[in-house]
């Protein structure tokens, strides 16, 4: 076979599929000889000779496979880079820049150079298009947006990580093949154990020494015949708590409030249910099922009327697919703008946020393992449904007026995602296929309850799943199901062994971001720094690999940790600016644990605090915020009462604390100006609790800001 195509300096393009089809290749043939006529420049590829055999082949140019690609080249391996994806960096570019960053002590090595380069960019004036860059702020997810001691930036625009990603792939001189989809029926050739090569759709083949899967639906794993698991696995599997189903468990405000009908007729079951919702029960808690946890896109707003395009009504728009909302609205619900987040130049990373929300539960059951026809269907069923919330949200009458004007000054970003609609070109994809593989991390990794194996990198983020189904109780109501949110009390390390298959599985593949985990502990590594982190780790790895010409399960560890640290990955950590609650006497329970409502502020600015922040209510009395601290307690009685919060004389002197102790409740001021007598730790006094224990706070009437980080029981002596 011949194919001809038009060079280019580092990326080679070529019109790839959305579905599992042959390529027609007449119309590129003549296309490039009408520009060969014209005096363009075109070669020749004859498929008949060897393909090259590189050092590494990475499927995936996600933000992993671009650090992998990198890594690669900079320890002298020749990489090539191939997979379906047109633009680089994965949800990195593709929305989600409003950074999830945990620990920001923990991202090492080219993950902080990514992050510093993205600093590099905001420093040109050229950067700060719509806004100025004084007027910006410095809001970011538990970590200030712009780190100046370090120089690095955690929010940012999605067309600028991007910039970024192409300028480091440029830089190594690393060829991307772009918009090629692996044939994963016939397209993995193996040799013993070994993946000898790799083809896609179109027939082109690549051969490596070692291969990485940089894909977050892990295809190439799967295709190597490789095991893995989708899905939530029962408690029992790995005598873990917070893994399968979790009916009755509300963590975060992503549930419905009690009485709202799941049925087109409100309270007349033969009416039918409202759309989006099972009819099946969720199962039993803590028990085992095949489900993952709700998408979404990332979609960049802006309501700077120069840079928006009003929301489209997209074709086939049906106002009854939101009945539900327009109930949740009506029963007073007003959280609908909290997940707004700010990115430069006037423009969000608008996530999920509330009972009904972007994130389009249950819709996506079948995407891990699914057809690339049938995956196409998916990804256009949640654009569909995400698009008319939207217009629904600024248009229709049933939204309240105050909430649907607000809706309507928002729109798409006119210079973001300018080939597809300003629409996001990647979709969310919280967990697909996960490896099981040499080590599986768990929740007991995550939460420091045991040693983890030949760190390669480290996490800090909270044990966070979304919603996984929406169902009706017996009571006739709809409820959400899966919804998690479990502080860890220190950033973990992640083993080398949860990259790569078992023993006796392949022995040159290495997987980054479908990491082996169960499903609890993905919630807390699937941060997209983290797969960064990893990927990089993996390939190195992969260089030891080749030149000890040994399996990736026999890479010497004590040589990989010694790269890696020169390389700037960070492996164990000891953050001397915070607490961590696994170190800390009695039971804690941090605000990353506590039930919030409204919009509480994420900061590191004054120190000391707990676990990777604090958060307040940036002084801003026209919302009611609220957070509730709950725990159960090893035993009834009498307990110190403690809170924490570092003093600034910006705060408030009249923080009402409300404690339901065992003979009812009480009610305690504190002054949050005063430092605290205790190191972290204002002490409340002594209670009688009952095993279980509840603390409340808000800003309600308060003189500055509000500020809640930590609760903690100590028992009296």
């Amino acid at each position: 076979m011949i194919r001809l195509f038009c060079q280019q300096p580092t990326d080679v393009w070529t019109a790839g599929p959305n579905a599992e089809r042959p390529v027609n290749w007449f119309a590129p043939l003549v296309g490039c000889l009408l520009l060969a006529l014209c005096g363009a420049h075109c070669d020749t590829v004859v498929h008949a000779q060897e393909p090259h055999q590189y050092d590494l082949v990475v499927y995936g140019a996600t933000s992993a496979g671009v650090m992998a690609a990198v890594q690669a080249r900079r320890s002298g391996l020749d990489v090539v880079v191939v997979g379906p994806d047109r633009h680089l960096g994965g949800l990195s570019a593709s929305g989600l820049g409003w950074t999830d960053t945990g620990n920001k002590a923990v991202i090492g090595g080219l993950a902080r150079e990514f992050y510093h380069r993205l600093w590099k960019y905001y420093q040109s004036d050229d950067a700060w298009r719509w806004q100025k860059r004084s007027d910006y702020g410095n809001r970011g997810q538990g970590t200030p947006a712009v780190d100046g001691a370090l120089r690095t930036m955690w929010i940012f625009e999605p067309h600028a990580a991007e910039a970024v990603f192409e300028e480091m792939i440029r830089e190594a001189g690393i060829v991307v093949h772009r918009e090629r989809w692996l044939d994963r029926e016939h397209g993995v050739t193996l040799t013993g154990r070994r993946i000898a090569s790799i083809r896609m759709l179109d027939g082109e083949v690549f051969r490596g020494s070692m291969f990485i899967d940089a894909t977050y639906e892990g295809d190439l794993m799967a295709a190597a015949g490789v095991s893995h698991h989708v899905g939530r696995e029962a408690n029992s599997q790995y005598n873990e708590t917070w893994n399968g189903v979790q009916a009755g468990t509300f963590h975060h405000a992503h549930h419905f409030k009690p009485g709202i009908s799941a049925y087109r007729i409100p309270g007349v079951p033969a009416s039918g249910l409202l759309p989006r919702i099972s009819d099946q029960p969720p199962g039993e808690k803590g028990t085992a099922d095949r489900r993952v946890q709700a998408y979404c896109y990332r979609v960049c707003l802006t309501n700077h009327a120069p840079n928006r395009v009003p929301f489209p009504k997209p074709a086939g728009y049906d106002p009854g697919e939101y009945e539900l909302l327009a109930r949740v609205l009506e029963s007073g619900w007003n959280g609908y703008f909290q997940k707004f987040d700010p990115i430069p130049n006037f423009k969000t990373d608008t996530n999920n946020h509330g009972p009904f929300s972007t994130d389009n539960i249950g819709m996506n059951y079948d995407y891990p393992a699914a057809s690339y026809e049938r995956r196409q269907q998916i990804l256009d069923e949640h654009r569909q449904y995400q698009q008319g919330l939207h217009y629904f949200m600024a248009n229709d009458d049933r939204v309240p007026v105050d909430i649907r004007e607000a809706s309507a000054q928002w729109g798409l970003s006119r210079d973001e995602f300018a080939d597809n609609g300003n629409w996001p070109h990647q979709i969310y994809v919280r967990e697909a296929r996960r490896l099981v593989g040499a080590y599986v991390m768990t929740e007991h990794d995550c939460l420091d309850r045991k040693e983890t194996p030949e760190p390669v990198g480290m996490g800090s983020y909270t044990l966070d799943s979304h919603n996984v189904q929406r169902h009706v109780d017996a009571g006739g109501f709809v409820q959400n199901e899966g919804d998690i949110g479990i502080q860890v009390p220190r950033p973990y390390e992640i083993s080398y062994r949860a990259l790569i298959p078992k023993n006796n599985e392949c022995e040159n593949l290495l997987v980054p971001v479908c990491v082996s985990s169960s499903h609890i502990a993905y919630g807390s590594i699937r941060m997209e720094p983290v797969f960064m982190i990893l990927a990089q780790s993996a390939a190195e790895a992969a260089a030891i690999a080749i030149e000890q010409q040994s399996s990736v399960q026999a890479v010497d560890y004590d040589r990989l940790a010694r790269r890696l640290r020169a390389a700037g990955q960070v492996l164990e950590i000891q953050d001397a600016t915070a607490l961590w609650t696994a170190d800390l006497p009695g039971i804690v329970v941090d605000d990353l644990a506590a039930v919030l409502e409204g919009g509480w502020v994420n900061s590191t600015s004054v120190a000391p605090f707990i676990g990777i922040g604090y958060r307040h209510d940036n002084n801003d009395k026209t919302r009611l915020l609220t957070a509730v601290f709950e725990t159960e307690l090893p035993t009834a009685g009498r307990y110190e009462l403690r809170v924490a919060c570092s003093a600034h004389p910006n705060r408030a002197s009249n923080v009402a604390w409300e404690i339901q102790t065992a003979h009812g409740l009480s009610r305690i001021v504190q002054d949050q100006r005063v430092a605290p007598p205790h190191g972290a730790w204002h002490s409340l006094g002594q209670f009688e609790f009952g095993k279980k224990a509840e603390v409340s706070v808000s800003n309600r009437d308060t003189d500055g800001f509000v500020v809640i980080d930590a609760v903690q029981w100590l028992m009296a002596k």
